[in-house]
C-alpha cells in the first residue's frame, strides 16, 4: 500500500508566460533584490527561513510571491519547507544578460553605500 501526501502545488509561469516587466517590477524593490541576490550566490536552494528580512511574516510572503508569479524564482513545497531557486536558465535565455546586469549593478551599489 502507497501513502500519498498530498502536494501543495504553487502556480508559476512557463518560460513563455514570463513577461519583461513584471520581472523588472519584481527586482525593483530592494527586498525583492535582497532575496534574488541571495539566491544568485547560494549553491543550491534555500528555504524561505533562511532569509531574514527586515520585513513582516506576511510581506515576505509577499515579496516571495511576486519572485515567483513574476517568473523570477521557483519555489516548491519539501515536507513544510517552502524552498526557493532562481530561474536563471529562463531569464537568460528570454532577457540575456538582465539579471547578471542587474546583480552587478546592486553589488555596485552595496560597494558605494559602503565606502568600498
Amino acid at each position: 500500500m502507497t501513502i500519498r501526501t498530498p502536494t501543495r502545488d504553487l502556480d508559476h509561469p512557463t518560460r513563455d508566460g514570463i513577461r519583461l516587466e513584471g520581472v523588472l517590477h519584481a527586482l525593483s524593490d530592494p527586498v525583492r533584490l535582497h532575496v534574488v541576490r541571495r539566491l544568485a550566490d547560494a549553491d543550491g536552494e534555500l528555504s524561505c527561513s533562511d532569509f531574514d528580512l527586515p520585513v513582516s511574516k506576511s510581506t515576505t510572503t509577499h515579496h516571495f510571491r511576486v519572485l515567483r508569479e513574476s517568473g523570477v524564482i521557483s519555489q516548491l513545497y519539501r515536507g513544510t519547507a517552502k524552498l526557493n531557486t532562481l530561474r536563471r536558465s529562463d531569464l537568460d535565455a528570454l532577457f540575456p544578460g538582465l539579471l547578471d546586469s542587474v546583480l552587478a549593478g546592486a553589488r555596485s551599489e552595496t560597494d558605494r553605500s559602503s565606502g568600498a
